[in-house]
């Protein structure tokens, strides 16, 4: 048995290639039409043949280029080189010309699920901005670079969400939602790793959707607000045990009163409920005893 290790790819890269002005052709094309009239009016038959020979061979090698358009020219499939000057250009007629776009491409990907860090299962869903800066890796290293760019993309966002869990209410982690800015640089320098060898940068990207799953939102939902309460509490609290123990020092320190155990454990059970308390509390003035109950 022949275990042969696979061949590996042989990366392409882009070279400038020779063109000649097709301007400068064009004025040449109009001579050789004016000779071939003439030629067949004089008749010059012989000659004029030739003229029309010449006519298709110099109208066979014109293309045009718009800007931020480029063309790779091939020698019987051998990339001889990229041209990416605008306007009407010309080329030796045997050799082919392979157009392609190097303006920036927008694309939003599908919505996908997938698990974060800690298996809950979310929503995602891209927008990326392309474009291709090496055209021969392009054209000679994958097979269809925009379909390429299109699996690539869902790939970096399976990669990038499974990296970090979408939320953390104690802000000890970094998270999908709550830190947008990082986690779109990593997503970013994903899909530059994976695009280069396509010849294709990413300019720009964020995530157009993000969200917990239909099956477990409403879950996630109920715990978010649970634990938004409970932070809400805490903060309660430590905030009344605060005020409280002032209250204590305040009136030790001015001596308005001198609190035993007892009375000192009433104050601060009072307060505490005033303080930490959802509804308004009334309190109770203890006025003495009435007159007509002395009798």
């Amino acid at each position: 048995m022949n275990d042969k290790p696979a061949a590996s790819l042989i990366p392409s890269q882009e070279s400038v290639a020779q063109t000649s002005s097709g301007y400068v052709m064009l004025a040449a094309l109009v001579i050789v039409v004016a000779l071939t009239i003439l030629s067949a009016f004089s008749g010059f038959t012989g000659l004029a043949i030739v003229g029309a020979l010449a006519f298709l061979f110099i109208a066979k090698g014109f293309y045009m280029l718009q800007p931020n358009q480029a063309a790779a020219i091939l020698l019987f499939g051998t990339y001889i080189g990229t041209d990416r000057r605008t306007g009407l250009r010309w080329v030796w007629p045997w050799m082919s010309k392979a157009k392609l776009s190097i303006r920036a491409n927008n694309i939003i990907s599908e919505t996908i699920k997938v698990n974060d860090l800690r298996g809950n299962p979310i929503e995602m869903a891209a927008q990326v901005v392309w474009r291709v800066t090496d055209t021969a890796q392009a054209l000679f290293d994958v097979e269809d670079y925009k379909a390429f760019v299109r699996v690539q993309i869902e790939a970096a966002v399976r990669a990038i969400g499974s990296h970090y869990p979408y939320d953390d209410f104690e802000h000890q982690e970094i998270t999908l939602r709550g830190n947008s800015d990082q986690v779109k640089s990593e997503l970013r320098n994903e899909l530059i790793s994976r695009l280069q060898v396509a010849g294709i940068t990413v300019d720009e990207c964020g995530f157009t959707h993000l969200a917990y799953a239909s099956e477990i939102a409403g879950a996630m939902l109920r715990r978010q607000q649970a634990q938004a309460v409970v932070a809400a509490r805490k903060t309660l609290v430590e905030g009344a045990v605060g005020m409280v123990e002032m209250a204590l020092d305040m009136l030790s320190q001015k001596e308005i009163v001198e609190l035993d155990p007892e009375r000192r454990s009433t104050l601060v059970s009072n307060l505490m409920v005033v303080l930490c308390s959802e509804r308004d509390t009334q309190p109770i003035v203890n006025a003495g005893v009435s007159p007509q109950s002395k009798g």
